[in-house]
């Protein structure tokens, strides 16, 4: 008997990805943020991981968080998002870019305040 935290999978994660280790095309990091697109139904033939996952967007989600909520590898949810963002049901959302560079006055007043400590 193992120990009480482990806990045995009923079902593989190559079932799950239809056995594909890799995504059919979309590259997605662990930081990829995802969104559910509120107007795409899943089908009904739609698994559970699937199903779970899009729920879970239903809010911004990274594909890591997701994996931890859905205690699955990061891998077979990057291959399940990639699946759904090809069927329109999830979408790729980037985290806002904005550089803005500081004031060169700010940056000589906290340089001089720094010296003066």
């Amino acid at each position: 008997m193992g120990s009480p935290d482990y806990r045995d999978r009923p079902v593989r994660p190559y079932v799950i990805t239809g056995g594909r280790a890799h995504p059919t095309r979309n590259t997605l990091r662990p930081e990829t943020l995802l969104v559910a697109n509120p107007e795409a139904a899943l089908p009904v033939s739609a698994g559970r991981e699937k199903r779970s996952l899009v729920d879970l967007c239903r809010g911004l989600l990274s594909v890591a968080e997701a994996a931890a909520h859905l205690g699955l590898p990061v891998s077979v949810v990057v291959v399940l998002a990639s699946d759904l963002i090809d069927t329109g049901h999830l979408v790729v959302r980037s985290a806002p870019q904005r550089l803005v560079m500081p004031d060169l006055d700010l940056l000589e007043k906290v340089l001089n305040g720094l010296r003066k400590l």
